[in-house]
């Protein structure tokens, strides 16, 4: 099937009545997310992740993409009109987003974000049309002993870019490997840290383990955060850039956009590492470098397209490689891989209607938030003065019916409260609670590549380094790791020297 039959394909899935509700849902629910801060991506995909079983695969995920990326628009809202990103990849764009607020030119800081994510939006999916098939093909030729060593680079990526320290990183993955093998194994029959409990002889349920680390613990933790939202403008007029400010933005767009798009693809890229990036970058080659942080619009333009090209070029390493570069998108992989389906190349030949429709959606998609976010700017200003004690009661609700539904059994009910609890402690600890979710859901699938390579082999584990490419990512997780351990033993060195 060439590109333009299977484009067909997808916009034949894209434009049917549930696509396009399931669609509609998620970029509303993700533009809200990203609006309100306390909220975000990954917990509303953890909440909203029972009811994605009840629907059809295809609009599952249609519906959990559409929250992922719409996020990133409505992020922008709250770090421009008061300062406080609802995304963490829309920081930078607080910084002259919100500045431009203070000197009444908030309408074009949010129009200038709204038509760069657009734009950045709809090339992103040409993107992943053109690259995603000729990358799964070469995916198709991977054996087990790739596959594993590959997965062994997404863990290590993940440990890399996790915020805090690198130790608590690599414990909260090993953590998630152990529970990931809790239950019963496959090729023995016996059961595996179970302690007795029948409950778990199936397995800890994914569900009540992401609803409990990601969406409760937030829950929690946003109810301890006593800073005020204060709303620059009450009303926003002409929410769109002047033709000279939208043509001097014109580099910056298609500058973020290329970036983004690039740095999306990498494991642990994504949104953040792309706005960061971008803004770093849009600063150097400026004939005016001092005018950012004070209200320059190309510090809001290119973010703002680079964050939602990199989430949507994410999306390629998912569906080809079966490798999520984020929380959120483990948590979509998680979700598919309840209903039976295990992202990597075989999805473009057995599931063509999901992969393709995906992607024709992800164009709608973008054209729905545009209508959104213009029209409705003023509405998303009202609804920051909504108290966050009047927000969370139904969050806590939505999480328990969601987690009791998964299996109808109290039991999940408390391993949704254990989870909470655990999740709050990490929290404190300073520990991400990414790695491990990332841990939980590639732990399975590590383990099987691994007994099957091992077979395979004989026994052999220089299997592992003697096929060329599972050794060329092998030698990159490690060649990551002494990236970032060396320099951080060099420099506790040195103050241990200092202080000597």
């Amino acid at each position: 099937m060439d590109l333009f039959s299977s484009l067909g394909l997808g916009f034949s899935v894209a434009v049917a009545p549930a696509s396009l509700f399931y669609c509609f849902v998620g970029v509303l629910l993700g533009t809200l997310v990203g609006v309100l801060p306390g909220l975000g991506p990954v917990a509303t995909v953890a909440m909203l992740m029972p009811l994605s079983m009840t629907v059809d695969p295809t609009s599952s995920i249609i519906m959990l993409a559409g929250i992922y990326y719409g996020a990133q628009y409505g992020g922008s809202t709250t770090a421009i009109l008061i300062n406080m990103p609802g995304e963490a990849s829309a920081i930078v764009t607080a910084l002259d987003g919100h500045q431009m607020a203070r000197q009444g030119r908030a309408g074009a800081a949010l129009g200038i974000a709204a038509i760069g994510s657009f734009i950045a939006g709809c090339v992103s999916t040409i993107i992943i049309a053109l690259f995603a098939p000729p990358l799964a093909n070469i995916a198709l030729h991977f054996q087990a002993a790739e596959y594993f060593s590959l997965m062994t680079l997404g863990l290590v990526t993940a440990i890399v870019l996790a915020n805090g320290s690198l130790l608590n990183a690599v414990g909260m993955m090993l953590l998630g490997l152990v529970l990931g093998i809790v239950g019963t194994d496959v090729n023995s029959g016996t059961e595996r840290f179970t302690f007795g409990v029948p409950e778990l002889s199936d397995g800890i349920s994914f569900v009540s383990l992401a609803m409990g680390l990601f969406g409760v613990c937030d829950v929690i933790d946003n109810l301890g955060d006593k800073t005020p939202r204060d709303v620059v403008v009450k009303k926003v007029s002409r929410a769109l850039p002047t033709w000279n400010e939208f043509t001097e933005c014109l580099g910056a767009i298609a500058r973020g956009t290329g970036l983004g798009s690039l740095l999306g693809v990498l494991p642990g890229g994504g949104a953040l590492l792309a706005s960061f990036g971008a803004y770093a970058l849009e600063k150097r080659i400026s004939a005016h470098p001092e005018a950012f942080g004070k209200g320059e619009i190309r510090g809001v333009a290119a973010p703002e397209s680079a964050n939602n090209a990199g989430a949507q070029t994410s999306f390629i390493p998912l569906l080809t490689l079966g490798i999520p570069g984020n929380p959120t998108l483990a948590l979509i992989l998680g979700a598919l891989m309840v209903r039976g389906i295990v992202p990597g190349p075989q999805v473009m030949t057995d599931r063509p209607e999901l992969f393709w429709g995906l992607i024709a959606s992800m164009w709608i998609g973008n054209l729905m938030l545009v209508v959104l976010n213009m029209p409705l700017i003023g509405l998303w200003v009202r609804m920051l003065h909504v108290p966050y004690r009047l927000l969370f009661p139904s969050i806590l609700v939505i999480c328990c019916i969601g987690s009791f539904a998964v299996s109808n059994s109290t039991f999940e009910l408390y391993c949704l409260a254990a989870f909470s609890v655990l999740g709050y402690i990490f929290k404190k600890l300073n520990c991400e609670p990414a790695p491990l979710a990332l841990g939980f859901i590639l732990g399975q699938m590590m383990e099987e590549y691994l007994r099957r390579a091992m077979r395979l082999s004989d026994g052999d584990p220089t299997t592992f380094v003697s096929q060329p490419l599972s050794a060329v990512f092998l030698v990159a997780a490690v060649g990551l790791l002494v990236l970032i351990v060396f320099p951080k033993i060099r420099q506790t060195r040195d103050v241990a020297m200092q202080e000597g």
